[in-house]
């Protein structure tokens, strides 16, 4: 099999049940939005970190994709496979993570700046990224059904990679970057 179809040569391209819609459709904004955030979860898990990091990184990576699959189906004319389900589970797991990492650092004081340690600032990039792609599920909200569970889980990434860039900042013995209003310096 080619990896190029030529199918898409003239901005349509393809959802799952066989629509074809343009390439700039929201739901493929959303979609490639997603997939924008699990490249830069890759990224992430290229850093030296705690295996129960790590483990979940890659499970949330499955939920990513998962997730795309969801927005990449019409289910006006396909049923969604179960595959393509993000569950109350998802939701409970990254919630157990979030309070786990928010646990394991110092209370929180000050707004903290993107930086720190380097795999703490990447976190801050899937945490911005994330909350692009909750503003593409709503663009796609307003115009066709999105699950509640979708919606919810997205919104728990961007909370979870906040705890995780201060996790991982701490743990590598650097120091978190605090925002000082310039004005009183």
């Amino acid at each position: 099999m080619k990896l190029y179809t030529k199918t898409g040569d003239k901005g349509q391209t393809g959802l799952i049940g066989g629509t074809r819609v343009p390439k700039n459709d929201m739901r493929i904004e959303a979609y490639g939005t997603v997939d924008e955030l699990n490249a830069h979860v890759g990224y992430l898990t290229t850093f030296s970190m705690p295996e129960m990091v790590s483990t979940y990184l890659s499970t949330l990576q499955n939920v990513l994709f998962t997730i795309g699959s969801y927005l990449a189906t019409d289910q006006e004319r396909v049923a969604l496979h179960q595959a393509s389900i993000v569950s109350q589970k998802h939701i409970e797991d990254i919630e157990k993570q979030i309070d786990i990492l928010s646990d394991g650092v110092p209370p929180l004081e000050y707004f903290v700046l993107p930086g720190g340690a380097p795999s703490g600032a990447v976190c801050h990039v899937c945490r911005t990224v994330a909350r692009r792609v909750e503003r593409r599920l709503f663009d796609v909200a307003d115009s066709y059904p999105v699950d509640q569970n979708v919606l919810i889980y997205v919104n728990r990434l961007s909370d979870y990679f906040f705890a995780l860039s201060r996790y991982l900042t701490i743990a590598a013995g650097c120091q978190e970057v605090f925002w000082k209003d310039v004005r009183l310096l």
